[in-house]
């Protein structure tokens, strides 16, 4: 396998140049056609982290992959930085598809995508309106509007998200009044976590286990407008078509926004895998777990991209 970093044209209105890496399989011949993966980082996250893991061993399998700094974040430009706009999230994965349109090397008919954390929910949108997608992977799934409206286990009622609301909406006129509100996407401190998925989460982004420069671990409070309201699984009842597989720990207090779409989607091939003894924390990184999660990735996308 190789790689090499590039810069990719974000067609979508923003003026925002992504910073991407794109992965070779061994034997890499440019005159073949190779199916496409395209993989999206979590909220936080950047490509240095799960979302090149796991592009680089599905390059390993054959696959020429993509992982990408969202728009705002990372070494992808756009200000103000670190913003968690999720429609702009959803819009950065057909980006990608625009650029591998343009590479002779591409099989433009079978392309792939996949992400983790909020990147799957942000895939899954992305495929329920952009049909180039050919076949979705998710790991460890979250619906991000979902997730800050209803809580990591769905126990908090919709309309009692409102004071976020409301938070974003004074944020924005603070912003307006110059200076940017800030919020954590993931525990600031150990003591923060509610619980132990949530501290390995903190873990994750702010201890050596896979802390990276890029990733600070904050996002704008002015997001929460957007967030709050936002539904990574809309219309897909009648707009989902596409294979599905979505991975899961047994152990993940997250795995209902799994079975949400797994039960929304129209398509009527969908999957989910239960990898035993993980939780949404370590099917990041963890290489049992992962190696388990690619082991079924793989032969799902030679399927579906074939």
């Amino acid at each position: 396998m190789s790689q090499e970093k590039i810069s990719i044209k974000n067609g979508n209105g923003q003026g925002i140049t992504l910073s991407a890496i794109i992965n070779f399989p061994e034997g890499f011949d440019k005159n073949k056609k190779y199916a496409p993966v395209i993989v999206s980082h979590p909220g936080g996250g950047v490509k240095e982290q799960t979302a090149g893991l796991y592009a680089e061993k599905l390059a390993e399998n054959g696959f020429v992959t993509v992982a990408y700094d969202a728009s705002y974040q990372g070494e992808s430009t756009g200000e103000p930085r670190q913003l968690e706009n999720p429609y702009i999230r959803t819009e950065d994965v057909s980006a990608v598809i625009d650029y591998l349109t343009t590479l002779s090397y591409i099989d433009t008919e079978n392309i792939g995508a996949m992400g983790i954390c909020a990147g799957a929910g942000y895939t899954a949108n992305a495929a329920i309106n952009d049909h180039r997608i050919k076949a979705v992977g998710m790991v460890s799934a979250v619906n991000i509007g979902s997730m800050f409206r209803n809580g990591w286990e769905n126990n908090v009622k919709d309309a009692d998200a409102m004071p976020y609301l409301l938070a974003g909406a004074n944020a924005r006129t603070a912003d307006a009044e110059g200076g940017l509100q800030t919020m954590p996407l993931a525990p600031a401190k150990e003591e923060d976590a509610p619980n132990e998925e949530l501290r390995e989460a903190w873990e994750y982004y702010h201890t050596k286990r896979c802390q990276y420069p890029t990733a600070p671990g904050w996002t704008t409070l002015r997001n929460l407008t957007q967030i709050i309201t936002y539904d990574a699984y809309n219309k897909a009842e009648a707009f989902f078509t596409q294979p599905l597989l979505a991975i899961v720990g047994s152990n993940a207090g997250s795995a209902w926004m799994s079975e949400d779409l797994i039960g929304r989607a129209a398509s009527t091939d969908k999957t989910k895998y239960v990898v035993e003894g993980a939780n949404h924390m370590s099917l990041y990184d963890g290489e049992g777990h992962v190696g388990e999660a690619v082991s079924q990735l793989v032969p799902f996308f030679h399927k579906h991209l074939s």
